[in-house]
């Protein structure tokens, strides 16, 4: 297959208000919080053609989502695009992947005075396939309730870097899903020798997803919200790198 961006999940636990607040402060525009059917709430940072999802669960309340709680804050899921996701689970399953199955849910959207529903279906692979965290396909039934003109804002994810103890292991464990040039994976020293004066990472797991780079974005906006929230900040090799060691990740700003 060729795998092409849907979304990022970056994984607040009880803590999305503050996440949110950070990444306004950091120059984004972020969607009004949603509510999934499945009990998580979100907000999102739409670009053209996919998106950067802050999630989070309610402080009171159930259904929880767990396996939101089953790992750490931070970047936790990694999302492809379906055109059909029974199809996709077919794919996944022939060549090799435990599957789960497909799962249908929704949330409400109000936008521009109108109100719909986005409707998703997401094909996931079996917890522990990949150990940085969730990996899954989204198929959108309702792609004009999730891209509004209100939302959007230039720039793109441009690269997903994944620390890993074996990192040409993990390399071809990602390649097997498919072609895609998203993915940057890097050994416990190479990010040590590049990011670790920004955030240091201990070896206590076999692999996890750490930095989003971002082309385009309001450098200016980035200084001072570091400056404001007291974050490491560092401009190197061309790139503008914040750490936000709440979440346990590096957000590398590139203005090409």
């Amino acid at each position: 297959m060729i795998l092409k961006l849907d979304h990022l999940v970056i994984n607040s636990h009880f803590e999305l208000d503050n996440s949110a607040q950070l990444f306004r402060a950091l120059g984004f525009v972020l969607t009004p919080r949603g509510y999934h059917s499945l009990g998580s709430i979100n907000h999102l940072i739409m670009f053209a053609d996919h998106y950067l999802e802050l999630i989070g669960l309610p402080e009171r309340g159930e259904p929880l989502r767990r396996e939101l709680l089953a790992n750490p804050p931070g970047i936790d899921g990694l999302v492809f695009a379906s055109d059909n996701a029974e199809s996709t689970a077919t794919t996944l399953r022939t060549a090799g992947f435990s599957v789960q199955p497909v799962q249908r849910f929704s949330r409400e959207v109000n936008s521009g005075g109108e109100k719909g529903e986005a409707r998703f279906s997401t094909v996931r692979l079996a917890p522990g396939s990949f150990s940085a965290g969730r990996v899954y396909f989204c198929q959108h039934h309702t792609p004009q309730w999730v891209w509004r003109d209100e939302w959007l804002q230039p720039g793109c994810i441009q690269a997903l870097t994944v620390v890993a103890r074996d990192a040409d292991e993990t390399g071809k464990q990602y390649a097997r899903l498919g072609d895609t040039a998203l993915l940057q994976v890097v050994s416990l020293a190479q990010w040590q020798a590049q990011y670790g004066d920004l955030l240091p990472l201990a070896d206590d797991r076999e692999s996890r997803f750490a930095c989003i780079r971002i082309g385009g974005g309001d450098t200016v906006s980035v200084v001072a919200a570091a400056e404001r929230f007291h974050l490491p900040l560092k401009q190197q090799d061309g790139y503008l790198r914040v750490a936000i060691p709440a979440l346990a990740l590096v957000l590398e700003f590139n203005d090409a």
